[in-house]
């Protein structure tokens, strides 16, 4: 009982000391998750757009600036329909909202570029 007591008296400040540094300088572990790095790497690449992904984008006013900043960043890849094994460019299906989704993106990332394949009205 006295070695868990030391052992809680020097855990705690330590866990409160590293939150509080890891905090401050901005430092998450949400970017660790699988659908956190797809997402991360997908906007980091240059982005290509098929002509059918151009003209759903126009027939459902999306602009890349929505595309980018709500529906990928906000979106939640669903790996049951996505294809991440496969050789040079996996290929992924994005659901946007996570949530009750309205909309469906497929991409290819590759190792330079992600080309958008498809976007879907859902609902």
């Amino acid at each position: 009982m006295r070695k868990l007591k030391f052992f809680m008296i020097g855990l705690i400040p330590g866990l409160l000391l590293v939150f509080f540094i890891l905090n401050k300088k901005g430092a998450s572990c949400s970017g660790y998750l699988p659908n956190s790095r797809v997402i991360a790497e997908t906007l980091s690449k240059k982005p290509v757009y098929t002509a059918a992904f151009s003209r759903e984008m126009a027939a459902e006013n999306i602009t890349e600036k929505f595309l980018k900043d709500s529906i990928i960043t906000a979106g939640k890849i669903d790996f049951d329909k996505s294809n991440a094994q496969k050789k040079p460019c996996p290929n992924y299906t994005l659901l946007y909202p996570a949530k009750s989704p309205r909309y469906e993106v497929e991409f290819e990332k590759c190792q330079d570029d992600a080309t958008f394949t498809s976007l879907k009205k859902l609902h």
